[in-house]
């Protein structure tokens, strides 16, 4: 009995520690093919805001959303919701030191507006031009596609450079 107390004890004390990044990256990186072999799904969560657009206009004749298959993309929004819903179980019962879930000056009305008005553009933006940064970095780079791997190697330079020349810039 108290070896599987021990046993139990050991292991929340590791989830309550922040993981590897290469562990991490792997857990991600596994995601991809057994989400593919066992639902048959692709990764990403865009799409999941074209779910949305579709959900809310039912009668809408732009071709974007009348012609999406509502039925058979319906996963990601639970897909969608356990991330948030993980996330707060992570940053108020899997940390070492409690976590704020979101920063105070988003606890506001103006900060709920901004956080969605901000994801919304972000999201819908991304799956408008046909994918985002996860989808072409993870599985792209996952199925071994080229052009997912340029895209990858751009959006990293152009991040890097935008954030060394806005310090440059801003610091000078």
């Amino acid at each position: 009995m108290f070896r599987l107390f021990l046993k139990e004890s050991l292991m929340v004390a590791w989830l309550m520690e922040p993981w590897p990044w290469w562990l991490s990256g792997i857990l991600i990186g596994l995601t991809v093919p057994l989400l593919y072999v066992l639902a048959g799904k692709a990764f990403g969560i865009s799409t999941s805001l074209q779910e949305i657009g579709a959900v809310c206009t039912p009668r809408c004749r732009w071709p974007y959303l009348s012609q999406f298959d509502r039925r058979a993309n319906a996963w990601t929004l639970v897909f969608v919701l356990g991330i948030g819903v993980g996330s707060w179980i992570a940053s108020h019962w899997l940390s070492a030191t409690p976590v704020d879930f979101l920063p105070a000056s988003f606890e506001t009305l103006s900060g709920g507006i901004k956080l969605l008005v901000g994801g919304f553009l972000i999201g819908f933006g991304t799956r408008y031009a046909g994918g985002c940064t996860s989808g072409h970095s993870i599985t792209g780079i996952a199925n071994l596609n080229g052009p997912s791997l340029v895209a990858t190697i751009c959006f990293f330079a152009g991040g890097l450079s935008v954030t060394w020349g806005l310090g440059w810039w801003l610091f000078q």
